[in-house]
């Protein structure tokens, strides 16, 4: 299994194909998109001249999910984004971008968390299954830009039961959780 740190390696042939090296096949940009989704980074190389490509690539993914009609991008942000191109702004652009990319994954990271933490209802039946519809929802919200966030909500959801727990078990939990509940209020 490759390291998680290390960014997988593409390398990109005279012939414009894309060549993963890491399970010696060719990939495709959707390829491409989709481990970065699973929170991989990647690594996009000429095999000849050894250049990075990886930002020419990561844009040309962008575009085409734009131009499939899956708009993430406002015009107003594209447009700013080309005029910052042609301003003193450029120095500051990326590194807004960033930080405000790193806040939402950071926001999105704790109101998971938040989730868990001296929550009566973790007790409840389903709350695992509720919580992964949750960070599913988030993913899908954002895109999967929360990269390769591993929070608790990121995990699989818990076992479903086997069908043996009775309803009496259920009257408890329940009567145990609104007892939390009004000892909140």
């Amino acid at each position: 299994m490759a390291e998680a740190n290390k960014p997988l390696l593409i390398k990109r042939y005279a012939s414009r194909r894309l060549y993963n090296t890491e399970t010696s096949d060719y990939v495709t940009l959707e390829d491409i998109a989709l481990f970065i989704r699973e929170g991989r980074e990647v690594q996009i190389v000429d095999l000849k001249s050894g250049d990075d490509l990886t930002r020419q690539y990561l844009l040309q993914i962008i575009a085409e999910h734009e131009s499939r009609g899956e708009n993430v991008l406002p015009v107003d942000v594209l447009t700013d984004l080309v005029r910052s191109y042609t301003s003193q702004a450029a120095s500051v652009v990326p590194q807004f971008l960033q930080a405000s990319f790193e806040m939402l994954r950071d926001g999105q990271s704790k109101a998971m968390e938040n989730m868990t933490k001296a929550n009566p209802m973790v007790a409840m039946p389903g709350f695992d299954a509720m919580r992964a519809q949750q960070a599913a929802f988030f993913k899908a919200m954002t895109g999967g830009i929360s990269g390769n966030w591993s929070g608790p909500a990121a995990e699989e959801p818990a076992q479903a039961s086997n069908g043996k727990e009775d309803l009496s078990d259920i009257k408890k939990q329940l009567a145990e959780l609104q007892d939390k509940l009004s000892k909140l209020k």
